[in-house]
């Protein structure tokens, strides 16, 4: 069989803050909001619910960026089910109110850990009605989203069609992701359906561990790479400058320990519209929520505190075209990175059903449609073109995924293979195991093309690259 280049990876995966009354929405009035509540089932079986949720985050957020008209996104993220949770709050917890500041729900996202407990959807969903600050627009989209994977009415304080009908009431959908962990359960996937219904949102199942799909491109390091560069263009201050700022460059530490792909997702997100920093003079500027000429010294960076104020502008002025440039950049090779994902999907046939980020998506897309908001179409279908290996910019076949179980593993020639020895309890053959860091591997890395090499470079694992006919095992990644 004529194989061209293929290759899969087992990719390595890798501050709560003091809940108190959060702060009016900062909403400007020419925009549409749109408000998630995000409600994560904590308990000690559901890891690969809390790993999707990191992974899927920067896809959720980059979809909603591309909306007409552009939204303001302020997103809550509610962990419950823990035994480290307060039981008289129902082993609930705000992990932090509605924010506009993405990066801190990713602290958030990667902070949370899993311990035993008891799953009270009702009192999950009663605490995102009570404590936080639902928009009072009507022209609000207001959305729950409570993953779990237990019965979802076990709350014998709060019933789940109690609180639904009150959500309602309020305008607010309530829509539920039922995790299967391991066999389906009969008799627990009702609930989760009626408490989709009851809250006239959508019932998704998904499952937790194997539905998160990754794909690694050959664009994903320069994204990275820009994605640090435009770090350098925000200007911290103020009280929360420092601290803020630090985050930033933390949560792209994190998206990088993931995988090359969550960064790449990231980096989009930070040249989207839905990225901004109240921490940064650049934004603050750009946003009016601060008058350059009014702002006090002593909460300037101290290389600015001397300058005139002719010269603070100018190095304002100076931050925001850079950064204008790099985000021009990031989004027009986030373009070709998409067109290659689509092709993906479309040689396997699949959109990446039953993943979690799918899950929330259609549900955002079909109740915003209905509030006027119009989407590109997810999973659109095009014509697979093969490219010969020199186009490598352009190629279908780099795929990456998360965690070990087959039915994350993106289909190729390579991996059918892989799969069909498993399934006949034969071991895989490879022609050729190659170490990283030794000479074999450096002059076999040589022979590839070059964005193929640094693809191959900077994947982390167990690698098996499908080369002129020949099948390579590069142990430890390369």
């Amino acid at each position: 069989m004529t194989r061209s280049i293929m290759l899969f990876a087992i990719a390595a995966l890798s501050l709560s803050p003091t809940v108190g009354a959060a702060p009016a929405p900062q909403c400007q009035s020419e925009h549409r909001v749109i408000e998630l509540a995000i409600c994560l089932d904590t308990s000690g079986s559901m890891d690969g619910l809390i790993n999707s949720a990191r992974q899927k985050l920067w896809t959720i957020v980059n979809d909603l960026a591309k909306a007409e008209p552009t939204p303001k996104l302020r997103v809550a993220l509610l962990s419950y089910g823990n035994d480290g949770h307060n039981p008289e709050n129902g082993w609930v917890k705000v992990e932090t109110p509605f924010t506009e500041d993405l990066d801190t729900v990713s602290q958030m996202l990667f902070a949370l850990t899993t311990n035993g407990g008891t799953e009270l959807v009702g009192r999950v969903v009663q605490t995102s009605l009570q404590e936080l600050d639902w928009h009072p627009s009507a022209r609000t989209l207001r959305m729950i989203f409570v993953a779990g994977n237990e019965s979802a009415d076990q709350d014998d304080q709060v019933a789940a069609r109690t609180i639904c009908k009150e959500a309602t009431e309020r305008g607010i959908d309530v829509n539920s992701i039922y995790c299967v962990y391991g066999d389906d359960d009969s008799e627990v996937r009702p609930g989760w359906r009626e408490l989709a219904r009851l809250g006239k949102g959508e019932f998704a199942m998904i499952d937790q561990n194997n539905g998160t799909l990754v794909i690694a491109t050959p664009y994903d390091q320069t994204l990275i790479k820009l994605s640090a560069e435009l770090n350098e263009t925000y200007i911290p201050f103020g009280a929360a400058g420092h601290a803020g700022c630090g985050n930033q460059a933390a949560q792209d530490a994190n998206a990088v320990q993931l995988n090359s792909a969550n960064a790449a997702s990231r980096a989009a997100t930070k040249a989207g519209k839905l990225y901004s920093c109240a921490w940064d003079l650049v934004d603050a500027t750009r946003t009016g929520q601060v008058d350059l000429a009014k702002v006090d010294e002593k909460d300037l960076p101290e290389n600015m505190r001397a300058l005139t104020y002719a010269q603070r502008k100018a190095k304002v002025d100076a931050m925001q075209q850079r950064r204008t440039k790099l985000q021009g950049q990031i989004n027009e090779l986030d373009q070709r990175r998409q067109t290659l994902l689509t092709k993906e999907l479309a040689r396997q046939a699949t959109t990446n059903i039953g993943s979690f980020d799918l899950a929330i998506r259609s549900a955002i897309r079909k109740r915003a449609e209905a509030l006027g908001f119009e989407f590109s179409p997810l999973g659109a279908r095009i014509a697979l073109v093969r490219s010969p290996v020199e186009e490598v910019e352009t190629f279908d076949y780099f795929v990456q995924f998360a965690g070990g179980s087959m039915s994350t593993w993106v289909t190729n020639d390579l991996v059918v293979d892989f799969e069909n020895a498993r399934l006949d309890g034969k071991d895989f053959a490879h022609d050729f195991q190659i170490s990283p860091g030794t000479p074999e591997a450096e002059a076999f890395i040589k022979t590839l093309p070059t964005k193929m090499r640094d693809l191959v470079r900077s994947l982390q694992g167990v690698v098996y690259l499908g080369w002129r006919n020949r099948v390579y095992l590069l142990t430890g990644g390369c």
